[in-house]
């Protein structure tokens, strides 16, 4: 009888760490790759867009400048609000 509930002495749910880690990322110091691998939503192509733009116009004065990268809408944005400053120049 004992063999029969041994599997599911196993099936317990194991509770999950629901608690996420922050990155912070400077848009106006970081590459391509760190843009990628820190901002969802915004893979490699997304990232070079977003460097790309602002070695041509400069760097980043507010968030909703972002909005003005090909590729990067308003929902983007605002999954990355809390992960972007804008500090270096």
């Amino acid at each position: 009888m004992l063999c029969i509930f041994a599997p599911f002495a196993f099936a317990a749910e194991v509770p999950q760490n629901t608690t996420e880690q922050t990155v912070m990322l400077d848009i106006n110091q970081a590459d391509a790759a760190s843009i990628a691998s820190a901002l969802e939503g915004i893979g490699p192509a997304k990232a070079k867009e977003i460097v790309a733009y602002r070695e041509m116009f400069g760097s980043f004065r507010t968030l909703d400048e972002l909005l003005e990268v090909p590729g990067v809408g308003a929902v983007t944005l605002e999954k990355n609000r809390s992960r972007i400053l804008i500090q270096g120049n």
